[in-house]
């Protein structure tokens, strides 16, 4: 059985996987990286037992400290228990990939820490669906999205229903990975974002007239907005990733 554990905590957010399909799942998109692992609530174990077949080495950062004694005692040689917030957890220097079934609750809170942290070149996490879609830019994507782009690659795989959890969620969750960009769209982060921000903070009805407000537009802007076919009604959530970084070089 993937998980004969019955349930989380529900105060700290645990919703355990106990879908076969869906942690077998998450087994084959490891399965496709290399390194050192650090799974983010590893909960009580159903995903670590799985990805532990590699044999390769994994921290397992886990919050409950009953959960991570039990694991511990449980886990093989190669699996080190962590019990510790994640938000806190100082990642490893070298290169590694990140998994984990985030709490639903956390989820916006633990992505912008992994997007802080470097070092990690993938990231396969299974998160809030609507969350998973819009991180992957599915019918447009978000500030927080947008501001990452030019540094990582979003991608949504699978849809996993809140039946496949224990306890049940309220709602669906989603599998995404995340895999940083060899070569950076764009170099200065701390100003790109900050332009990201001011498009879509600004006042006005498409990315025209944001631009035009907030100091951005000028003729080159214009010709490019032209080429590129961003009509009056286009909004921030509308451009990819290429798109944001074309613009910042334009108005930078």
């Amino acid at each position: 059985m993937p998980s004969p554990y019955p349930g989380g905590a529900h105060e700290l957010g645990q919703n355990f996987l106990v879908d076969h399909a869906v942690i077998t799942e998450i087994g084959r998109l490891v399965a496709h990286t290399r390194g050192p692992i650090v799974e983010i609530g590893p909960g009580d174990g159903a995903v670590t037992r799985s990805i532990g077949r590699t044999g390769r080495d994994i921290t397992a950062v886990e919050v409950d400290p009953r959960l991570a004694r039990r694991l511990s005692r449980r886990a093989p040689a190669h699996v080190t228990v962590v019990n510790e917030d994640v938000l806190k957890y100082r990642f490893p220097r070298e290169p590694h990939v990140i998994v984990g079934n985030l709490p639903f609750h956390l989820t916006t809170g633990i992505l912008r820490r992994i997007l802080t942290t470097g070092h990690w070149h993938t990231a396969i996490l299974l998160v809030q669906w609507e969350v998973a879609r819009r991180r992957a830019g599915i019918g447009g994507a978000s500030m927080l999205t947008a501001s990452w782009w030019p540094w990582y690659e979003f991608a949504l795989h699978s849809r996993v229903p809140a039946r496949a959890f224990r306890p049940k969620p309220s709602v669906d969750g989603g599998l995404l990975t995340m895999t940083r960009r060899a070569e950076p769209l764009v170099t200065d982060r701390a100003g790109y974002q900050r332009f990201v921000k001011d498009v879509f903070t600004g006042k006005g009805n498409g990315i025209p007239e944001i631009l035009r407000k907030s100091g951005y537009l000028d003729n080159r802007v214009q010709r490019w907005l032209r080429e590129q076919r961003v009509t009056p009604r286009t909004l921030p959530k509308d451009l990819d990733a290429a798109g944001w970084a074309a613009l910042w070089r334009l108005t930078s």
